[in-house]
């Protein structure tokens, strides 16, 4: 294929269903070639389309539209210090452009540029909560109703934090995801308490307890349950919860720790066989290397933008595929359809993924981003177009301009000390 040259990056910023998307065009110097990339931190859209504007921008642009590598390379140490979430969120949404580039120019999906279909289509989880643990068992069988073989369940109430259980759905927390358009944290002015007060440990243990008791006397063995703690409990309190839903044989149990206490991970291991999945904040090396090669978790959890893109998050796959550790990318409302196909093309192309994240899009969204992947059955397809498959209309996307710089996020015990979100 001839050499061809970036000539310019357009950054897309739009707000939708309570979400804020941070989506870029990548144009090159062949009329009407184009690549899409997601680089959504949903809490700090301004700032990273401002770094993507003021310096990723004029270091991407007449360079060859093939030198990914080369170019993720060069952006990951620009900022000098590395691993800054929000300058990798805007180096992810131009990896991602550029290989939907790459794959339109060969007339071939991105999967098929990463070795081919390991599988035909991604099986998802659904989620189910509840104001009872009969609603619970409603929500989680209506789910196995719709094809779902995994649910994310949480305890009555709203899991310990003082909120309703949500229902039913495919989408991200509760069941109020992608498909349902539940906002991500609070405005910023109100300077973060998203997931509301939290209450104590042992309140939070026994109604999760309770919750998987029910349901594997009711609903029974054959269906896979996981949870996402989301670093509730104190790093004690997580290692008591391990090894208290150990015999209900969960699928995993996600982020029992923040990553900066990540170093309990080991003594989880040394006391319970509990699944663990983890990596939804994680941001370089460090903080996943360990955990993968001495086997203290089970799934990857990494949002990938947020990793910086697809690029990176290919090599980390590849990497935990040797120490049996499976994918399980974060893939909640507030990324954006591009973000999902770039989870899809990877997890179609990987041996060792595991489950996957999401909802179906509603009608707007999809007239935003054409070619928007769908789940039949609980199972996650892709088009087959080439490049990553989805595009964006700018003309909807002017319809929809932020209304807010972003969210702050947080919680808060009882008596309104700060605790993580």
């Amino acid at each position: 294929m001839p050499p061809l040259k970036i000539t310019d990056v357009k950054v897309i910023l739009t707000e939708i269903g309570g979400n804020h998307l941070t989506n870029v065009k990548v144009l090159t110097s062949e009329p009407g070639l184009y690549g899409i990339g997601c680089g959504t931190h949903a809490e700090r859209p301004i700032i990273v389309a401002e770094t993507i504007d003021k310096f990723l921008k004029p270091l991407a642009v007449g360079r060859n539209v093939d030198e990914i590598e080369q170019i993720w390379q060069t952006a990951w140490i620009a900022p000098y210090w590395r691993a800054s979430v929000d300058a990798n969120n805007a180096m992810s949404a131009i990896d991602g452009a550029l290989w939907d580039i790459m794959g339109k120019r060969a007339g071939m999906p991105v999967y098929a540029l990463m070795g081919g279909k390991v599988r035909e289509g991604i099986r998802m989880f659904g989620n189910a909560g509840g104001r009872s643990l009969q609603d619970l068992e409603d929500n989680v069988r209506r789910l196995q109703q719709d094809g779902y073989q995994h649910v994310r369940i949480n305890p009555v109430g709203g899991g310990g934090d003082g909120g309703a259980g949500g229902g039913r759905g495919a989408g991200g927390r509760g069941g109020r995801g992608a498909a349902q358009g539940g906002p991500g944290g609070l405005p910023v002015s109100q300077g973060g308490g998203g997931f509301g007060a939290r209450g104590t440990d042992a309140a939070y243990i026994t109604g999760l307890v309770s919750a998987l008791d029910h349901l594997r006397k009711t609903v029974g063995w054959d269906i896979e349950l996981c949870h996402d703690v989301h670093e509730r409990p104190h790093p004690a309190g997580a290692l008591t919860l391990a090894k208290a839903v150990e015999q209900y044989r969960p699928f995993f149990m996600e982020d029992l720790f923040a990553p900066e206490d990540a170093a309990w991970h080991q003594h989880v291991r040394e006391q319970c066989s509990t699944a663990i999945a983890m990596g939804e904040l994680f941001v370089n090396q460090n903080e996943w290397l360990p955990l993968v090669a001495n086997r203290w978790i089970d799934f990857i959890r990494m949002h990938i933008s947020a990793a910086g893109g697809l690029n990176l998050a290919r090599k980390v796959a590849h990497c935990c595929e040797f120490f049996g550790v499976r994918t399980a990318w974060h893939g909640p409302a507030n990324v954006s359809p591009v973000g999902h196909a770039v989870n899809l093309h990877l997890d179609l192309s990987l041996y060792n993924f595991g489950i996957g994240e999401g909802g179906n899009f509603p009608d707007e969204i999809k007239e935003l981003f054409p070619g928007v992947p769908e789940i039949r059955k609980a199972v996650r397809y892709s088009n087959d177009l080439p490049g990553l498959g989805v595009d964006i209309d700018e003309k909807v996307a002017a319809r929809y301009p932020l209304k807010t710089p972003g969210s702050n996020r947080g919680a808060r015990d009882t008596e309104g000390a700060p605790r993580r979100p």
